[in-house]
């Protein structure tokens, strides 16, 4: 499947926001909290934004790009509930099938993270972060305030052009209008300082570590400048402030809260997304950005070396990259997987087709026999007993 597909449910979300911006806001003062449970008044422009989007979310519940795994909606919806407790009933949570990291949130309630963000966080404290932030731009209404200055633009109605014209196809053509979308229609860097205390101060309060919230900054620029050309839009960075300015900021605002006071949950958190990790690193690794996917998975492995599922994603990366040298350094990670928890059977597979490629078929021989005996119903087994042979 095409990586850049699984951008469907946040593109069509983003797209209807932005269909409704010039009419969009004309009531609702923002810069106020939302209180609970609120609703625009009928006959309001605001009322039309909300409709807009409550059509996009209807869209949005049927698509196959929604992670449906009960275990983690729950946990995702705990972790909201518990920053926002007055706001949960308003907030629908929606998991999207991306290998990106991002999250957004509408005006109407409609919260989107994608899997991305979940592969990246180390712990719930850095994803509490990131949707305490989302929340703050929720609570502060800044999508109206967004509203008012896209309408105002003269680039809104070629660039309004571009998103209807995508909408036709159901797909707005993967990263680089992504990151089209993020620089036109960006929060100000004062609403983005904004969200951040807001988050902060949510994270705080529900007992987190603040220093979370930092840390999950400063990852994501050592992924940024390790990562491909492609690394260039990303779309957090096109609609933040600079990055290094953002970081600096999050540690002294932390620290005021409490710094590294607080829960980090990084077990729990590993085992409440057990029943997606093997796909949310599958579409990780189907992009081919291995600078990139080798920074987050040496990261992760720093906190987590007995991991078995991290230790084959890494030995994945080597082998499809396949530069000097990457074949041995596969199979050391593949090793490190197999005397580690959790590795799957794939393993077996993949150094089989090493051992294959480097010429050496007894030992590829020996690894498929594994293979099948920990995966005997195999679809593949057919196909690489034909290589063998």
């Amino acid at each position: 499947m095409n990586p850049a597909r699984r951008h469907f449910g946040c593109v069509l979300c983003t797209l209807a926001w932005l269909a409704v911006a010039r009419g969009a806001a004309a009531q609702g003062a923002s810069g106020s909290f939302l209180a609970p449970g609120y609703r625009p008044p009928a006959g309001s422009d605001e009322k039309g934004l909300w409709s807009m989007m409550d059509r996009a979310e209807r869209d949005l519940q049927s698509s196959r790009f929604v992670v449906r795994d009960p275990q983690v909606n729950a946990y995702v919806r705990e972790i909201v509930c518990r920053l926002g407790k007055d706001y949960c009933a308003d907030i629908r949570i929606y998991i999207v099938r991306t290998p990106q990291f991002n999250a957004s949130m509408a005006p109407n309630g409609m919260m989107e993270v994608w899997t991305g963000l979940l592969l990246r966080c180390n712990d719930e404290a850095q994803l509490a972060a990131i949707l305490g932030h989302e929340m703050g731009h929720y609570l502060r209404r800044h999508t109206l305030e967004r509203y008012r200055d896209a309408r105002d633009k003269s680039s809104f109605g070629a660039f309004l052009g571009l998103g209807l014209a995508a909408a036709g196809v159901g797909y707005a053509g993967g990263l680089a209008n992504l990151a089209l979308l993020a620089s036109i229609f960006a929060y100000s860097r004062d609403q983005e300082r904004e969200a951040d205390q807001i988050g902060l101060e949510l994270m705080a309060k529900a007992g987190y570590a603040p220093l979370a919230a930092p840390e999950v900054w400063q990852q994501l620029i050592a992924e940024s400048k390790a990562g491909t050309a492609e690394s260039s839009q990303n779309v957090m960075f096109a609609s933040h402030p600079e990055p290094e300015e953002r970081l600096a900021t999050l540690r002294e605002r932390a620290e005021r809260l409490g710094g590294g006071k607080g829960e980090r949950d990084a077990g729990r958190y590993r085992a409440m997304l057990a029943g997606v990790r093997k796909q949310i690193l599958r579409d990780e690794l189907e992009l081919r950005q291995y600078g990139r996917s080798e920074v987050v998975l040496e990261r992760l492995l720093a906190q987590s070396p007995e991991d078995g599922l991290l230790w084959y994603g890494k030995g994945e990366v080597y082998r499809l990259r396949g530069s000097s040298g990457d074949p041995e350094l596969a199979l050391q990670a593949y090793d490190k997987a197999l005397h580690a928890q959790g590795a799957p059977p794939e393993t077996w597979r993949s150094i089989v087709m090493v051992e294959l490629k480097q010429g050496r078929k007894e030992r590829a021989q020996a690894a498929f026999d594994s293979y099948l005996k920990m995966k005997p119903d195999a679809p593949d087994a057919g196909a690489l007993r034909m290589l063998l042979e």
